[in-house]
C-alpha cells in the first residue's frame, strides 16, 4: 500500500490538502478490485476534531473499500456552504448548524447523514478580561455572525445577561484557525469560541478559558457529515463505504491502545509541540465533550442545535421545528451495519 503524506499547515495561507491512498482488500470488506472505485473530495475545518479522518487515511480503512480521499481545508463556513452546492467537494465535515442555515436560508437541498462531537470549544477570552461582564463594549470573534459557534457563544453571553448589539459586538474572522490567532493578536477581539489544537496553542499566549460551551450552553451536536441529497442518492453505495471507513477510523483513534500513535499523528500532523498534541488527544477522549462513539449523531444535542437558532436568531418564529426533516441517518446505519456493531 503506497500512502502520500498529508500535512494541515497551521497558516491562514494553507487552504488545501490532498492525500491519495491505493490498498488491497481485508477480510472486513469486500475485496477493492470487486468494488467500483471513487475518488471523494471532503471538506473540514483544520482541527485536532478530525482525528477519526485521518486515522482512516492511515490505516487504509478508506483504500481498503476502494475509496480515494482527497481532503480540503475550508477557511471558514461561508466558502463551504457555497463550495457544497457548487459542486467543489463530495462531503463536507463541520458543525451541522451550517446544514441547517443551508436548508432553511439558502434553500439548498442538504442531509446531515452522521454525526462526529461536540464542538470541543471553551469560551476563551484575552488575558486582560477577568469575568464576562468585562466583555461589555468590546467585540466576540466569530466565524459566521448567524450559524453554529457563533450562536452558542451568543447564548452563553446571554446567559451572563450581555446581549449582542446592546452589550457587545460581533466581527467574523473565519474558522478556529483564523478566529484563534486574531484573538491572539487583535486587542478588540476579546473572546471567541475556540477547539483544540488552537485553544491551547493561544493558551500557550495568555488566552485562557471561562469554561467549556457544554456546560455553559448544554448538550451539542456539532461536528457531523453532510451532503447534498441528490448527490446521496445517486451514490448510496459509496457514501455508505465512506461512512464505514469513517467509524472505523473513529473506533481507531479512540481505542486506548492506539493513544501514543494518536497523540503522534495529531503532532506530526498540525506540526504541535508533544504538550499540546497529548492535551488535544485527552480533549477528543472526554465523554461528552471529545468524539462521539462510532461518530454518533446526537439527537439530544441537534435539538438544542435547533432551540439555540429559535431563540437566538429568531428563526421559524421562535419555535424550533423537530429535527427528522434535517436528517437521514439511514446510511450511517447502514455503514455500522457493514462494520458491525
Amino acid at each position: 500500500m503506497q500512502r502520500r503524506s498529508f500535512s494541515t499547515a497551521l497558516a491562514l495561507g494553507t487552504l488545501t490538502s490532498a492525500l491519495y491512498l491505493s490498498g488491497c482488500a481485508t477480510a472486513t470488506p469486500p475485496p477493492a478490485t470487486t468494488l467500483t472505485p471513487a475518488t471523494l473530495r471532503v471538506n473540514v475545518f483544520p482541527g485536532s476534531s478530525n482525528l477519526p479522518l485521518l486515522a482512516a487515511i492511515e490505516q487504509g480503512f478508506f483504500a481498503k473499500r476502494g475509496l480515494t480521499i482527497e481532503v480540503q481545508n475550508t477557511p471558514n463556513s461561508e466558502e463551504q456552504r457555497a463550495g457544497l452546492p457548487a459542486g467543489k467537494f463530495e462531503i463536507a465535515h463541520a458543525a451541522v448548524d451550517n446544514a441547517v442555515a443551508m436548508i432553511e436560508v439558502a434553500k439548498h437541498d442538504v442531509k446531515i447523514v452522521m454525526g462526529g462531537d461536540s464542538g470541543l470549544n471553551d469560551f476563551m477570552v484575552r488575558p486582560e478580561i477577568r469575568t464576562f461582564d468585562d466583555i461589555r463594549g468590546k467585540s466576540l470573534a466569530v466565524d459566521a455572525p448567524d450559524t453554529a459557534y457563533a450562536v452558542v457563544a451568543k447564548k452563553i453571553l446571554k446567559n451572563k445577561g450581555l446581549l449582542e448589539g446592546r452589550d457587545y459586538t460581533v466581527k467574523a474572522v473565519g474558522g478556529t484557525l483564523s478566529r484563534a490567532n486574531a484573538m491572539a493578536s487583535n486587542p478588540e477581539l476579546v473572546a471567541g469560541m475556540v477547539n483544540p489544537p488552537f485553544s491551547f496553542i493561544v493558551g500557550e499566549k495568555g488566552l485562557k478559558s471561562m469554561g467549556r460551551a457544554t456546560d455553559l450552553a448544554g448538550s451539542y451536536q456539532a461536528t457531523g457529515a453532510f451532503v447534498m441529497r441528490s448527490w446521496a442518492i445517486q451514490n448510496a453505495p459509496v457514501l455508505e463505504r465512506y461512512l464505514a471507513a469513517f467509524i472505523e477510523g473513529a473506533r481507531y483513534a479512540m481505542n486506548p491502545a492506539n493513544r501514543a500513535e494518536m497523540i503522534a499523528l495529531l503532532q506530526t500532523r498540525f506540526k504541535l509541540a508533544p504538550a499540546v498534541a497529548t492535551k488535544s488527544y485527552e480533549a477528543l477522549m472526554s465523554p461528552g465533550f471529545g468524539l462521539a462513539t462510532d461518530a454518533r449523531f446526537s439527537m439530544e444535542g441537534f435539538r438544542n442545535v435547533l432551540a439555540l437558532r429559535a431563540e437566538l436568531e429568531g428563526q421559524w418564529g421562535g419555535k424550533a421545528p423537530e429535527p427528522e426533516k434535517f436528517l437521514d441517518l439511514s446510511y450511517y446505519h447502514k455503514a455500522l451495519a457493514m462494520v458491525g456493531r
